[in-house]
């Protein structure tokens, strides 16, 4: 005689499963903060500058977008994961978000709060000139200006040696349809240690500067151009990666017609991140409404 199947569990007993989980998540983030008074005596021996780590959190977000797993949308996992590392991040030093919204309001105040939450202080700027500047008055702020596009070349004033730099690219994890896609260069002061130089960001001065050369650059790097009009030129913000080089990039302007008037390194961040199409996450369409 075949035995029944196990009754399933009664919907009371599935809820105490999940506070009981609940209370675990909550202990161990409390056992995070428990370790951040430790973390901070030995930075104080051991490391300098700002606690952001920009190095540290792009591989972090990789990791765990490789780990990841189950129905719960990586969006939700992503955003709970920036929330906790930049709180905690916070809490070792505050530090506020100098946003420049001079592009559109709306998408770089979405990208500040989705990857530094609501405990950090937000504050608009409406050029990025002013955000950068913001930040150079600092002891450990960030700005956040447009990855893509420009109306005045803000990095140049990363030029001098102690300036600020450009440190990380967000999203640090790229996919279709992410909730805080813009991109975004993120400047500050950090330790030397923890910068990321995967991707190295050069201010280069150009003169002859025209939309044929712009074309004959585009294969061999991202660039973002402001025109110069006092030398019929151009200020580039040049985004070099292996196996291109600042060098062949002079020889190319050179070549098209250009001339390279200064370069200077402004910065670097880690290489951009694109999840796999076979782990992007499907989203679901709402159900039509069946009307009787």
């Amino acid at each position: 005689m075949s035995k029944s199947p196990p009754a399933p569990p009664s919907l009371e007993v599935l809820r105490q499963e999940i506070d009981t989980i609940d209370g675990e998540v909550h202990r161990l983030l409390m056992a995070r903060d428990n370790n951040i008074d430790r973390l901070l005596s030995v930075k104080q021996t051991q490391e300098v500058g700002s606690a952001f780590r920009p190095a540290r959190e792009a591989e972090m977000m990789r990791r765990l977008v490789q780990r990841h797993r189950g129905i719960l949308p990586l969006d939700t996992v992503e955003s709970i994961w920036r929330v906790i590392i930049s709180t905690f991040t916070y809490v070792q030093a505050p530090f506020s978000v100098h946003a420049d919204v001079s592009l559109g309001e709306s998408t770089m105040r979405d990208s500040a709060r989705f990857h530094f939450g609501f405990t950090v202080p937000y504050v608009s700027h409406f050029s990025a000139p002013a955000a950068v500047e913001a930040v150079a008055k600092s002891k450990g702020d960030l700005a956040l200006v447009s990855a893509t596009s420009s109306r005045a070349p803000w990095w140049t004033a990363l030029e001098a040696g102690g300036a600020p730099k450009i440190i990380a690219r967000l999203p640090f994890v790229e996919r279709a349809d992410h909730p805080a896609a813009l991109p975004v260069f993120v400047i500050s002061r950090v330790a030397d240690s923890a910068m990321v130089t995967e991707v190295e960001m050069w201010s280069v001065r150009v003169s002859g500067w025209n939309a044929e050369i712009a074309r004959a650059l585009s294969p061999l790097a991202e660039i973002v151009a402001v025109p110069d009009t006092a030398f019929d030129g151009a200020a580039l913000l040049v985004s070099v990666t292996a196996p291109s080089s600042l060098e062949k990039i002079k020889l190319a302007l050179i070549e098209a017609g250009a001339s390279v008037r200064s370069s200077a390194l402004v910065g670097s961040h880690a290489t951009r991140y694109t999840v796999p199409r076979t782990r992007q996450q499907i989203r679901r369409r709402p159900a039509p409404i069946i009307r009787s």
